[in-house]
């Protein structure tokens, strides 16, 4: 019994690790590359779950129609960033009263023109045979540690992450030494824009999809971002692991609606021990630190 228990939560972990990865990323990204709170970000969600399901039912293989959702949420954020998104830098209660908006008429649009429901998938793999839950789920954990590893290559090794970068910590100075700043949050953006599509791309076989598809990713997408910090990579895992942790052990004894009351009420206590983050509060540690020696 107690190895099934144990088996039980370690596939829950994975399920909610993965979900909330994934449900973070792309919002993490914009905001921690650009201090833009994207609350459209659910909508991007929902643009690559309906792209995701038309092309699938059109009769693309459905690794092909991710992909397609991707590259056509990417495309979308990309238009969106050169339209409205870029004139709302440095006004952070603007860019949160504006996205808020874009999110409202997207929701109406999306019931307009394609009606309260899209065509379903079905969750690909079967059903593992030791716990009750899909194989897919694992699949999803495999990616959401593939685009963390991808994420910290492209910013970390890559001419364009540097330059991303140096636009994060000093725009001014970034831009008195050639990089084209304005290009740099062209890009950024259309890089969460796609991640956000991502995940509405991956879980569309699992969830059903509705105007509102968006809205189920928020709470933990937010959720993460604050409780993570300022680093979007580092924050992202670790506030992924803790909040998964508390998740997964309240959801195998208590069942899924106690579970997300107790990550929240984690949330909440993280909040209030490390108002920086978990990041902002490993930074004040190393500081004093280095003051101690």
């Amino acid at each position: 019994m107690a190895g099934a228990g144990l088996l039980n939560f370690g596939f829950e972990f994975v399920e909610i690790f993965a979900f909330i990865v994934l449900a973070t990323v792309g919002l993490a990204v914009i905001f921690g590359m650009m201090g833009i709170i994207n609350l459209a970000h659910g909508e991007f969600i929902l643009v690559g779950a309906y792209a995701t399901t038309f092309t699938f039912a059109a009769g693309l293989p459905l690794p092909l129609a991710m992909l397609t959702a991707v590259v056509l949420t990417a495309v979308y954020g990309l238009v969106l960033e050169r339209l409205i998104i870029r004139h709302l830098y440095g006004r952070l209660l603007d860019s949160m009263v504006v996205t808020w908006g874009i999110s409202l008429v997207m929701i109406q649009l999306t019931r307009i023109v394609f009606g309260n429901t899209a065509p379903g998938i079905g969750i690909p793999f079967g059903q593992l045979p030791v716990v009750d839950g899909p194989v897919y789920y694992l699949v999803l954990a495999v990616v959401a540690v593939g685009v963390l590893g991808g994420l910290y290559a492209l910013f970390m090794w890559t001419d364009f992450g540097i330059r991303a970068r140096a636009t994060m910590q000093d725009e001014a100075t970034a831009r008195s030494m050639g990089v084209d700043t304005d290009r740099m949050y062209m890009t950024t953006f259309a890089v969460g824009s796609g991640l956000a599509g991502l995940a509405g791309a991956l879980y569309a076989p699992v969830m059903t999809i509705t105007p509102e598809y968006g809205t189920g990713f928020l709470v933990e997408a937010f959720v993460a971002v604050v409780v993570g910090g300022a680093s979007v990579l580092v924050g992202t895992v670790l506030a992924s692991g803790l909040l998964g942790t508390v998740n997964a052990a309240v959801t195998n004894v208590a069942g899924t609606f106690m579970g997300q009351v107790a990550m929240l009420i984690a949330a909440i206590i993280a909040i209030r021990l490390m108002p920086d983050g978990i990041t902002g509060l490993l930074a004040d540690w190393r500081e004093n630190r280095g003051e101690g020696q």
